[in-house]
């Protein structure tokens, strides 16, 4: 017996697409949805299950931003043998995307116990869900927005890169908030945040998908939930991006902090009540 069935692959999928790159924590919300179907959430396929399926909303990224990660890894892979590409923006960005992943995969691996255990806590998420509410609403407040894409640098990147631990220690935080709320906090406008929080989510997401394949299947997870839930993540993800990006040209990303601190203080009363169990 899978440990998750189709139909519930399917509503997890959904919920994964939506919420993966929007800064309201997609680890969050799986949880909360979980915890409603009466899924275990600290079971071993479950939390393997989850990972995997964000393969399906890393492919809507790497779909929808092809020509741009065409034309980064062409100026990589030139810049290897050719000197004078590597002063090209597109060469060193990729370098810095490789180097900004290395500390959240040490942490990741060092703290995996953790991850999988006491921090897996819905009360966890549901704490991070505010504090994370609170760090994102100072950063667009205090940021000057005045930088673009084509200035990022290193130190933008490793900032961002790194910012990424909040969201793996602490389900709720958000992946996507923790990475946008650094990138407004150096001043870059939030096109060039959100996108720099897309190129820099590639690496680790889909390394924690691959990661997690094995355990996922070994735990109990079958193969035709995974390909549902992956499948139908890709499509409401690639979906989701080109809504996030229109919307953040246009707004500030206060509705954000205001659903994220709704959703925070919902899932303490559901906890409190004995509604969810943590």
């Amino acid at each position: 017996m899978s440990a998750i069935s189709i139909g519930q692959a399917v509503v997890l999928g959904a919920v994964e697409g939506v919420t993966e790159f929007l800064p309201v924590s997609s680890t969050g919300h799986l949880k909360i949805v979980e915890g409603l179907m009466g899924i275990p959430v600290d079971d071993d396929a479950v939390i393997g299950f989850s990972a995997v399926i964000q393969v399906g909303a890393i492919a809507a990224v790497l779909v929808y931003f092809r020509k741009d990660i065409a034309r980064i890894v062409t100026a990589w892979l030139r810049g290897l043998t050719d000197r004078e590409e590597r002063y090209h923006h597109d060469y060193r960005f990729a370098w810095w995307v490789i180097a900004a992943t290395v500390p959240i995969v040490l942490v990741g691996l060092a703290a995996k116990p953790l991850i999988k255990g006491p921090l897996a806590s819905l009360w966890v998420v549901a704490g991070s869900l505010i504090v994370g509410s609170g760090v994102m609403w100072v950063a667009d407040r205090t940021g000057r927005h005045k930088r673009g894409e084509d200035d990022t640098s290193f130190k933008d990147a490793m900032l961002v890169g790194g910012s990424q631990i909040l969201a793996l220690l602490f389900p709720g935080f958000s992946r996507s908030g923790a990475t946008m709320s650094t990138a407004l906090m150096l001043d870059l406008d939030r096109v060039a945040a959100t996108r720099l929080s897309f190129f820099l989510g590639i690496p680790a997401l889909t390394g924690a998908g691959v990661y997690e394949l094995k355990d996922a299947l070994g735990a109990g997870t079958g193969a035709a939930p995974l390909a549902v839930g992956t499948l139908v993540s890709f499509v409401v993800a690639y979906a989701s991006i080109a809504w996030l990006l229109r919307f953040v040209a246009k707004h500030s990303f206060n509705a954000f902090v205001l659903y994220r601190i709704a959703v925070g203080f919902l899932l303490f009363a559901l906890l409190g009540t004995g509604v969810l169990r943590s």
